[in-house]
């Protein structure tokens, strides 16, 4: 298996490293939406996190990665129960990929050969506690998107077909990629994201010869460099799990909670998950920064990131809802 371009390794694009590692504090943010310019590091951001992530453990038979040999589903037939440690799952979900590949579906080879009803597990289950990555996410089959929209909801997979009823845990974090010249993403599914971020590629001379220095050398000299930044990944994977433990200490003043309310009025987002995203993102950045109380600070780093696919788009704003955030959040929070 290729090993992965180095996370801590990635040149620029702050913003985008800053949601991914931030999802990894804390899974209930909801995901990321990575929408730019093919080349800019969008997949192999992913790929890197991949690498990148604390372990999970798991007993080793169960199909969606469950830690506890009691929360194993009943239709699972479980061979060695040891717990063991595995890394975070982070699964593909190609665009062609059919239902039956997504959900589960009967396993046929089991009917034809035992005559047997038994359930094949999809890629749901394989995704569950951890991370479900759909490159070019707004060119999903709409099918698939409900199926999607359905589980993201609920936390569960059901699936009622061909004579069987299953159920299983299915709690992942959603990370699309996609470029928005090539369509829209379904308003449905943008809301389900935590997080959305856009790529560019860099303008700067110095910063595009960085770009080329380093992936020349992870091409050419693997073990030096790999040497030098996976002991880079550790810090951040260190950080990651001291954020985790320091995320429920977090305290949130009321002014703060104002503040969250005010800002998501004065940008017009729909609906209350706009304060709720705000909030729990805030916290986790605090908790990765090493701070112990949520402050104005934490927000307007955060709020672009948040709140901007959550707006209604204006076609008379040309700057785009990035730069709308910025300018609301200015207004709001001085």
């Amino acid at each position: 298996m290729k090993t992965p371009f180095p996370f801590s390794a990635i040149v620029g694009q702050n913003e985008m490293k800053q949601a991914m590692v931030l999802t990894a504090v804390d899974p209930g943010i909801g995901g990321v939406l990575v929408f730019g310019d093919r080349g800019t590091g969008k997949s192999t951001a992913v790929r890197a996190l991949a690498a990148l992530l604390p372990p999970i453990r798991a007993v080793e038979s169960c199909p969606v990665n469950s830690e506890k040999t009691t929360d194993c589903p009943e239709w699972a037939e479980l061979g060695s129960k040891k717990v063991m440690t595995r890394p975070t799952p982070v699964i593909d979900l190609p665009l062609g990929a059919t239902e039956d590949r997504v959900v589960g579906a009967l396993d046929i080879e089991r009917a034809l050969t035992r005559g047997e009803k038994a359930f094949e597990p999809g890629l749901l289950a394989r995704a569950n506690r951890g991370y479900l990555y759909i490159d070019e996410v707004n060119l999903l089959e709409d099918h698939i998107v409900d199926l999607l929209l359905d589980v993201a909801q609920s936390g569960e997979n059901v699936v009622e077909r061909e004579g069987l009823s299953i159920r299983h845990p299915a709690r992942f974090v959603l990370v699309g990629s996609g470029n928005p010249e090539e369509g829209e993403l379904r308003p449905q599914l943008l809301d389900r994201f935590g997080l959305s971020v856009e790529v560019r590629s860099p303008n700067d001379v110095a910063e595009r010869v960085e770009v080329i220095k380093r992936r020349d050398a992870f091409e050419s000299n693997f073990d030096t460099f790999m040497a030098h930044y996976s002991a880079e990944d550790t810090k951040v994977r260190d950080t990651i799990l001291k954020a985790r433990k320091r995320l429920a200490k977090i305290k949130t003043p009321d002014d703060i909670l104002h503040d969250c309310a005010a800002l998501c009025i004065a940008l017009g987002s729909d609906g209350l998950r706009g304060e709720l995203t705000l909030l729990r993102t805030a916290r986790a950045l605090a908790a990765y920064q090493g701070d112990k109380v949520l402050s104005r600070a934490h927000l307007r780093d955060i709020a672009p990131s948040a709140l901007s696919h959550r707006l209604r788009r204006d076609p008379l704003d040309e700057a785009g809802s990035g730069a709308r955030v910025n300018r609301i959040v200015a207004e709001v929070l001085g």
